[in-house]
């Protein structure tokens, strides 16, 4: 990232009071020396399945979740990575821009046949029209913290994790920044939809838009307590970094939000 902003991030980080790095997400052709990945598997597509050539037992076996993956990177202080032979389970495939299409089997799952977050194969595949997930710009999709990134390097998106105190905080800033009412978006999707795709989606579409995100129940295992995702284009993010000071995190209002914070760190066992 450019200097100026990385000597600047940590006094925004102090100001919202957010102990952990967010995550920088970008694209390479190279993987990271080290960090935590999904196994190999063989990408399952729509046209796969038409052909019957979709081993859904084998996809068990290497199946898991991005957000787990992501979980133990920030936990971890390393990288998590993605690629369309290395994405975890279906799902991920699709929101990830890897497969193109979502499967039936996927559909059906999601749908009427297990989880029953929609109510319809036909309501999931209007989502996925409307989503149209971008495919990545490179063979790798990559997670690490913000620290971790080089002088020449520059992420597409930056993702917090946060508490509604520090998201009220950013949510604010997000307006501030943009002057928009609508800056900030909360589509349906799975926690990597919100984290990645929906983001993606608006970045491309030349759109201003944070996203929050984390409210998919499968994947709050892999979120503290009462945390959400807050994911904004690296743009944003710079002008939040820069211009912080001239808004209401510098005025009196922001220590008062403070306190709470620093209760809820204390009720979560965080700080003595």
């Amino acid at each position: 990232m450019e200097s100026k902003l990385t000597e600047q991030t940590p006094a925004f980080l102090e100001v919202l009071a957010l102990d952990e790095q967010p995550m920088g997400i970008y694209f390479s052709d190279k993987k990271p020396l080290d960090g935590t990945s999904p196994k190999l598997a063989d990408l399952p597509t729509r046209e796969k399945e038409t052909c019957g050539q979709i081993d859904w037992a084998a996809q068990g076996e290497t199946h898991s979740c991005s957000m787990g993956h992501i979980w133990r990177a920030r936990k971890k202080h390393m990288a998590a990575w993605f690629s369309a032979d290395q994405f975890g389970c279906a799902g991920n495939a699709f929101w990830m821009g890897f497969s193109g299409s979502p499967t039936e089997t996927m559909l059906n799952f999601v749908t009427t046949g297990g989880e029953r977050y929609l109510d319809s194969p036909e309501a999931y595949n209007k989502i996925a029209d409307d989503l149209d997930p971008v495919r990545p710009p490179a063979k790798f999709v990559i997670f690490k913290p913000l620290d971790m990134f080089a002088d020449n390097e520059k992420p597409a998106l930056v993702a917090f994790f946060a508490r509604p105190e520090i998201v009220s905080g950013l949510h604010q800033l997000a307006a501030f920044v943009t002057g928009d009412a609508q800056v900030v978006a909360s589509p349906w999707g799975p926690a990597c939809g919100g984290l990645f795709s929906w983001p993606m989606r608006y970045l491309a579409d030349n759109k201003q838009r944070a996203v929050l995100g984390g409210w998919d129940p499968s994947a709050r295992k892999f979120f503290k307590t009462d945390e959400l995702s807050f994911t904004v284009p690296y743009a944003m993010f710079s002008d939040m970094v820069m211009r912080w000071k001239d808004s209401f995190l510098a005025r009196d209002t922001w220590p008062v939000v403070g306190k709470k914070i620093a209760h809820s760190k204390r009720a979560w066992g965080e700080t003595g």
